[in-house]
């Protein structure tokens, strides 16, 4: 079997008070070097339009880039969970053409499970993924997609109203099929109220330390960016200064002569 963290591995987890990483990789050189490094779980995320494409929000990212990008993952993992974002436009329509995106999803791009975001709006859906054989992780919080709504990139759930709709919202998701929840930047009491509320994980960013588990981005965790500096990120490296010193290097020396020395030529 091609993957070995299983959706049952990492319920079970829940279950044994084991805490589950998850990282996000958009191409099979870091899918590999992250599935080597032991993470349970692999996003690929449709953060990709922010890190790999450069824009501001997740919003241009359509189906036929995740389709490319969780194909290129695949390719690259032979242990760890690999879940693949919806886009925005995927879904937001009729729920056949949504079913039908999540097919193209998982045959054509080779994941093990599909994310959404939203609550109780998505419910029906979210149904009728899990009844058609496709595993659903549910995404609540600051959920990217839709930060124009949201009015930002800011916390979500601070109200007392705001956050027992986000707690029912969770519910909902369970009760729907959802396998797993990511609560993304919302106080850490309520995302440790949802967790302690669900029988399935909850994966925190910017949720706090109670959650079931942990997902950074890849090259924010690395310190690849070196201007995105939020409140709940710890960098693990500075490949960013690294990064830039090696290839000063390598355009110093090309520019002198120094490389390709006599031993790099055939």
């Amino acid at each position: 079997m091609r993957q070995t963290v299983t959706i049952r591995k990492l319920q079970k987890a829940k279950r044994d008070g084991r805490r589950i990483s998850m990282v996000t990789a958009y191409d099979a050189t870091f899918a590999r070097l992250i599935d080597q490094g032991g993470a349970d779980a692999i996003l690929v995320g449709d953060s990709l339009g922010n890190v790999i494409q450069g824009h501001g929000t997740t919003l241009p990212v359509t189906l036929e880039h995740m389709i490319y990008h969780c194909a290129a993952v695949m390719r690259g993992v032979t242990r760890a969970h690999v879940v693949g974002d919806m886009p925005f436009i995927s879904y937001r329509g009729s729920e056949d053409d949504a079913v039908h995106a999540a097919c193209r999803l998982m045959a054509e791009g080779g994941v093990n499970a599909v994310k959404l975001e939203g609550g109780r709006s998505i419910a029906n859906l979210v149904a009728r993924l899990t009844t058609a054989g496709i595993p659903v992780m549910g995404h609540l919080g600051l959920t990217p997609q839709s930060v124009h709504q949201l009015g930002g990139f800011r916390v979500q759930g601070r109200a007392e109203d705001d956050a027992q709709r986000l707690l029912e919202d969770a519910r909902i998701l369970e009760e729907s099929g959802a396998y797993a929840i990511v609560l993304e930047m919302v106080p850490q009491a309520l995302a440790r109220e949802v967790t302690e509320a669900l029988t399935i994980p909850t994966i925190g960013i910017g949720a706090g330390p109670d959650t079931d588990g942990q997902v950074l981005v890849c090259y924010d965790l690395l310190g690849m960016n070196l201007d995105f500096q939020p409140k709940f990120l710890k960098k693990y490296a500075n490949l960013g200064e690294g990064i830039q010193q090696a290839i000063q290097t390598y355009c110093e020396e090309v520019q002198s002569g120094a490389f390709p020395a006599d031993e790099h030529s055939f």
